[in-house]
Formats: C-alpha cells, structure tokens, sequence
C-alpha cells in the first residue's frame, strides 16, 4: 500500500516537473487566481521586462492591461469560470514596466495549480506582426486613393494636353525659335509619362502573358536605350548563365521595367561608369536577374520607402515610375528587392518564375497606359 508521504512527494515531484516544462517553452505562460498573478515563465518575465518574477507575483493581471482592453478582458475572464470551456485567442495590448506597449495574442484556459482552480494564459508577443500588417493597410489605402485620384485626373488632363502639344508643334515649323518649343515639348512630355504612371496604378486591362526569350529581351532594352549610354558615358556588361529558360510574360511591361531601371542607374553615374546585368537561374524555376551600378547609393533608412507613391530620391521624380515596376513584377508572381551603399551602388534583383511546364498563354487584369 503507498504511503501518504508518498504520493506527496510525487505529487510534488509532478508539480516540479510541470513548472519546468512551462518554464521551458518559449511562449509567455502565466498562471492566475482571481486575477492575481501566482506563477509565469521566463519567457513571460522577458516579455513584460522585468529581472524577477517576484516583480510580476501577486500583482493583478489586470494591472499590466491598457484601459481600452480591461473590460473586455475581465468578461473573458468570467465567461472561462463559468463555461469551464477555452475560448478562442484574443489579442490585446499590455504595458510593460518600462512603459512600452506591446501587443499579445493570447487564450486563456482553466487548469489546476497548488490543488486549485486557476486560469492559465498562453500567448505570444505580436507587436511585429501588428506593425507590418499596421503598414501593408496604410500602404493598401494609399494605393487606393492614389487609384480613385489617377484616373479621374489622367483623363482630364490628357484630353487637353493631346491639343496644347499639337498646336505647339503647329507654331514650331513656323519660328526661328525653335528652343524654347523644345523646351515646352519636353516638358508635356514629361507630363504624359506622369500620367501614363498615373493610368498604369489606376485602370485594370487585359495583357497577354507569352513565352519570352530573356536574352533577346535584355539586348532588345539595351539598344534602346544605348543612345542615353553613350551620352552619360556609362557602359552595360552582360554575364548570362549559357541556358537560361524562358519565362511567361507581358513584353512590352517588362521592358518598361528593365528601361525605368536602368534610367536611374544612369541617373544615379553622373560621372559614367559600369552597370552590371547579371541573369542565371539561382533556383529550379526562379530566374534571377540582378542590375548593378556604380552610382551614389541610396541611404539605408529610405531603402523601405522606395515604391511608395509620391517617395522619390530624384529632383523631379515623383516615385510612381519605380512604383510600377514593382506592381509589374509582382504581377508577374516574381519578386523585385533593392539593396544599396551609399558612394558605391545600388543592386536592384527580380526573381521570376521560369516556364517548367508546357506553356500555355494565360491572360491577366494589369495597368493600362495606351489612354
């Protein structure tokens, strides 16, 4: 017959053991009577930043709560005592000691401890999380509002633009002026790219997706733009792995991002110099195609806005043209990354799917610039 000295030492025993694990995993673990903290983890001591778990005991979880999540808090609470039941995770915001706020997504579930009823609450620190999703939606909603806006000005000023641009080359066969109609000329230009951009973010169209051959791509942008080469003193050097696979794509919007690319590099070598195009398939249907340049570099902490609308590192940008190249890419299912050293060069690489499988013309909604 077991002895009571017994099963209290092994019931000790497993009630150590329990700590253990709990204070072995790496989630936030806190054990709590009434509202009352009586036991967490180590990782629920970092969490909230303190030394000591004897700073946390005995302290109401309440306390730790920002005042807009208590109530809410305290009926999840009182619905677990009387349910008996867990509930689904909650996230809510807590204030650490020194003051941080942090955001945790928790459940909360009965559980015994000490020979008693009490809630354990595990959870997980997703302040990161929260702040990335925070930025996609800002992202989301200015992309959106700079779509409601492109449209309806787009087409309003393309329609007169179309006649001023007319009349001026009308009135330029007959000057001896001819400059300063150039001038203007450029200058309306100028214009009806930003508005191309403008049209590019804003109205959806059908493309067709075909089989490209990557290499005559690349030559086909190169020799269009040579002549800007050659004015800037800048020289492009090719390395291609000997097989590269073709990918599906819409031409013309590829070579819009390649020739948008490499403008700015161009832009970026006022003292000439080298860019570097290197394309080899890094990965089993991934094609990678890295431009590199000898340019100004761009700082570390404007690396995260570049492609935002309106962000732009140039005098007379205005971000939508670099802004379009990503959206193109992804379109394409690749990815488009930019790493950067300031007085060294800016690396610009997008990853596109290469065809592994029969190729099969497929349409998709993209940007139309052809109003």
């Amino acid at each position: 017959m077991i002895s009571f000295n017994t099963l209290q030492r092994k019931k000790k025993e497993n009630e150590d053991g329990y700590r253990k694990l709990i204070d072995w995993l790496p989630n936030p673990i806190i054990i709590h009577d009434n509202e009352i903290i009586i036991y967490v983890n180590e990782a629920a001591i970092s969490m909230v930043n303190v030394r000591s778990k004897h700073q946390i005991i005995s302290k109401s979880i309440i306390d730790f709560i920002s005042k807009e999540y208590t109530d809410r808090v305290n009926e999840r609470l009182h619905q677990i005592k009387k349910e008996r039941q867990p509930l689904p995770n909650i996230e809510y915001k807590l204030t650490r000691f020194d003051g941080q706020s942090i955001f945790f997504d928790a459940t909360s579930v009965l559980s015994r401890y000490e020979g008693k009823d009490v809630i354990l609450t595990i959870g997980k620190d997703v302040t990161d999380q929260k702040k990335q999703t925070d930025s996609l939606l800002q992202k989301s909603e200015k992309l959106a509002l700079v779509g409601q806006m492109a449209a309806g000005i787009a087409h309003e000023i393309r329609n007169p633009l179309t006649s001023i641009k007319g009349f001026i080359q009308l009135f330029r066969s007959n000057t001896k002026q001819k400059e300063y109609y150039d001038l203007v000329l450029n200058e309306l230009e100028r214009i009806n790219i930003i508005l191309g951009e403008f049209l590019v973010l804003a109205k959806p169209s059908v493309v067709v997706f075909k089989e490209i051959d990557v290499k005559k791509l690349i030559k086909d942008v190169v020799t269009l733009i040579n002549s800007q080469l050659m004015l800037n003193n800048v020289q492009i050097k090719v390395e291609m792995d000997e097989h590269i696979p073709s990918i599906s794509c819409e031409e013309t919007q590829m070579k819009q991002v390649f020739i948008n690319i490499l403008k700015n590099s161009i832009e970026a070598m006022p003292n000439g110099g080298i860019i570097e195009i290197k394309v080899q398939e890094k990965k089993k249907g991934k094609l990678s195609i890295c431009i590199i340049d000898q340019g100004t570099g761009i700082p570390s902490d404007r690396i995260s806005t570049l492609g935002e609308p309106f962000y732009t590192t140039k005098e007379k940008g205005t971000g939508l043209g670099l802004m379009t190249c990503i959206r193109i890419i992804e379109s394409h299912n690749g990815t488009f990354h930019i790493s950067s050293e300031l007085n060294k060069g800016t690396t610009v690489e997008i990853t596109i799917p290469t065809i592994t499988q029969p190729y099969i013309p497929i349409m998709i909604q993209l940007g139309d610039t052809s109003k």
